[in-house]
């Protein structure tokens, strides 16, 4: 008797469903190929919107008898090899948790690596995410963050602000709970200035002053290293995301691992709080 896994059966790529699905994805990235990336999966069943908590550099740099700061240069890595697969799969939004409000009380030396590891990955990929029609954006607070720092994602923010294949989205400085804050504060502004009248605030109102105006919420939640918490992170956009934790630490993270994460995306049945199932990649 055989033990070999089974292969997975193949989508039938002439099926009118997987045609409108992958329509809808190349109307956004024209070069994306769901199907042949992952030929198990239905394009409809491709996340619009992932987010990952990229845990563990750590603890892999440890293992290996290296300071963390080792780490998080070999995490950077596992980067650039999962935003690549997100373009050619026509994922459309990729956020990173890259650093918390929290992150301040490491100590001060690996802070000023991680500050440097950010200038110099986001510079060093800014040429290819032009090549490649990714739009860079970052969420956080300004505030505390080194002007060469800020420069160089504002940079890049607006060299490739016009790009449309996939967003790229940074998590610096960010707090999920202080981004709520923030947007509560702005409408409690505009209130008092008599520009918003209190009772016209509704979600899609309060969504609209969040960081990520413009992103759809994410479809999916991936978390390495295998912890089990979501460590303030998106807590609005999250509330329906499907959540998939994984106990490999990001420096080993890769695209075998983001198709798995898929994968298990795909399996979930997704109802919102209703009774039947929500589809389509939209």
């Amino acid at each position: 008797m055989s033990s070999e896994t089974p292969r997975p059966t193949p989508i039938d790529p002439d099926d009118p469903g997987v045609k409108s699905a992958i329509a809808s994805i190349r109307a956004g990235n024209p070069q994306a190929d769901p199907l042949g990336r992952l030929p198990d999966v239905h394009p409809s069943r491709i996340p619009r919107h992932i987010a990952i908590i990229m845990d563990g550099n750590g603890r892999w740099a440890k293992a290996r008898g290296f300071p963390r700061q080792f780490g998080h240069v070999n995490g950077a890595a596992s980067v650039r090899a999962v935003v690549e697969e997100c373009v050619r799969l026509g994922v459309r939004c990729l956020t990173l948790y890259s650093f918390s409000l929290e992150n301040w009380k490491r100590p001060a030396d690996e802070i000023e690596a991680l500050m440097q590891l950010c200038r110099t990955y986001v510079e060093g990929e800014e040429a290819q995410m032009r090549r490649e029609g990714i739009r860079f954006r970052v969420i956080g607070r300004r505030d505390g963050l080194p002007p060469s720092v800020l420069g160089t994602i504002d940079a890049v923010s607006a060299s490739t602000r016009d790009n449309t294949r996939c967003t790229l989205c940074l998590a610096i400085n960010y707090g999920g709970r202080a981004e709520i804050v923030d947007a509560a504060r702005r409408l409690a502004e505009r209130a008092a200035r008599g520009d918003l009248d209190p009772a016209a605030i509704d979600e899609a109102s309060f969504a609209a002053e969040l960081a990520t105006e413009g992103m759809p919420d994410p479809d999916l939640l991936v978390r390495t290293a295998g912890e089990l918490r979501i460590s303030n992170f998106l807590l609005w956009q999250i509330s329906y995301a499907e959540i998939h934790v994984t106990p490999t630490l990001w420096p080993d993270f890769g695209v075998a691992n983001l198709h798995a994460a898929i994968r298990d995306f795909a399996g979930r049945s997704r109802r919102f709080g209703g009774v039947e199932e929500v589809k389509g990649h939209g």
